[in-house]
């Protein structure tokens, strides 16, 4: 049977380029490490590793929202326990200001004391964020926690002016934590701490003076009902972090199983592959030998 010179050439040429191409492509993958160049050379295992990808990927932004949410709860609880510091210390100054044995003087030497932990109080209701947001505002972060009013009467300058809406974070599959927390409520101690101050600030004061005698009790009671609030808010991010905690370990777990599977799919078998190349190396060479050898044949030639 006689072969075409051209169709000859076109046959060796084609497969010439296949095996430099299946070269090529081995070539690269030995040098990344990756069993997979493009989905067509494994489109099932190519599938399989486009899912894992995708969970880790979702995996590690919620550990990243997780990582987030802790420094913020973390930052939260600390301005908090500095005001139940002040209210408990104030509590402690209304004890003693409550007692009948007080002189007018005593009652006005607490004055600088209560109103230092008033304005501690109200300067950590509206403290803010890195970013310049209000902490404390709900979702409301550009407008004051609370407000105060200069030239409103005493027992009514402060004012909550952010709101109680919560803002969730998603850290897990169906599973949001509240980032956010208000201090409503907070308001209302601040303004009976600011009667009380103006009442111990009256010409005359004595500590039977009925209109101090209610102030302070008001005041107390205020303080601790404001303790309970705030306290409550304390210990509910304590359990959140155990919880954030718990979660963050979960999805370590779930991430290390993920990219162990992607190592195990995705890498390449170097042994295999270093065989393989062998042999398309010496399948190319012994065909442009016999392409060679083949080229140079005629019809006159004597077999």
């Amino acid at each position: 049977m006689r072969i075409a010179t051209s169709q000859f050439q076109a046959t060796m040429n084609r497969g010439l380029q296949d095996n430099q191409s299946a070269l090529s492509s081995l070539t690269e993958r030995i040098a990344s490490g990756k069993a997979i160049q493009v989905p067509s050379d494994d489109p099932v295992t190519a599938v399989r590793l486009s899912r894992l990808n995708r969970e880790e990927a979702i995996v590690g932004q919620y550990r990243d929202n997780i990582s987030a949410i802790k420094i913020r709860l973390s930052t939260n609880e600390t301005y908090l326990t500095s005001m139940v510091n002040d209210i408990t210390q104030s509590h402690d100054l209304l004890v003693w200001a409550s007692d009948g044995s007080n002189t007018g003087d005593d009652l006005k030497a607490m004055v600088t004391s209560m109103t230092a932990l008033r304005d501690s109080i109200y300067y950590s209701a509206n403290e803010k964020d890195q970013e310049g947001r209000y902490l404390f505002s709900g979702t409301l972060t550009n407008t004051p926690s609370i407000s105060y009013d200069a030239t409103a009467p005493a027992g009514s300058r402060y004012t909550f002016t952010g709101n109680t809406n919560e803002q969730k974070s998603v850290v897990g599959n169906g599973i949001t934590q509240t980032v956010n927390v208000d201090v409503k409520g907070l308001e209302s101690l601040l303004n009976q701490m600011d009667t009380t101050i103006d009442q111990l600030s009256q010409p005359g004061i004595t500590a039977s003076t009925p209109s101090l005698q209610a102030a302070i009790k008001a005041n107390m009671d205020g303080a601790a009902d404001t303790l309970t609030l705030v306290s409550g808010k304390v210990a509910s991010f304590g359990g959140a972090q155990n919880v954030m905690a718990t979660l963050d370990g979960n999805h370590a777990n779930v991430s290390l199983s993920n990219q162990t599977a992607i190592l195990d799919l995705g890498s390449l078998d170097m042994t295999t592959a270093v065989t393989e190349m062998n042999g398309y190396n010496t399948a190319l060479q012994a065909s442009y030998k016999a392409y060679a050898k083949v080229s140079g044949l005629s019809l006159f030639n004597i077999l």
